[in-house]
């Protein structure tokens, strides 16, 4: 069953279709409240599980990181976290793909890949 449109949804929805990113639920607030101001937290949570129950968002777990949240249905893809920003981007060629990295007799059914570093905004503030 699909969970009802909100204004407070669709400023959720908005605030990942902007960014075009991965975005933690704090990133998802900040975004989302130009265009619903009076947005909280707790609203913003509660329909981020909302939009991964109904199968429009996916969860990015990266390691020791809140959780963040992207667009479902994308292909294969990986990730880059930029240590002086906090962002995270999306990666779209797989290394992983192109080469058997599995020993000899196993058999590879799925894999992670997160590259960290500073991204191209961090590079260019540090010049």
């Amino acid at each position: 069953m699909k969970s009802r449109q909100t204004n407070q949804k669709k400023a959720v929805r908005w605030a990942l279709v902007e960014a075009d990113r991965p975005l933690n639920a704090h990133e998802v607030l900040v975004a989302a409240r130009r265009v619903a101001a009076g947005l909280g937290i707790a609203t913003v949570y509660r329909n981020l599980r909302a939009l991964v129950a109904d199968g429009w968002l996916a969860a990015v777990d990266l390691p020791g990181e809140p959780r963040r949240y992207e667009r479902a249905g994308k292909d294969h893809h990986h990730h880059f976290h930029c240590r002086s920003c906090d962002r995270v981007f999306e990666v779209p060629e797989c290394p992983v793909e192109s080469t058997s990295i599995a020993p000899d007799g196993f058999l590879l059914e799925r894999h992670d890949v997160v590259l960290y570093g500073r991204c191209a905004d961090c590079v260019e503030a540090r010049r």
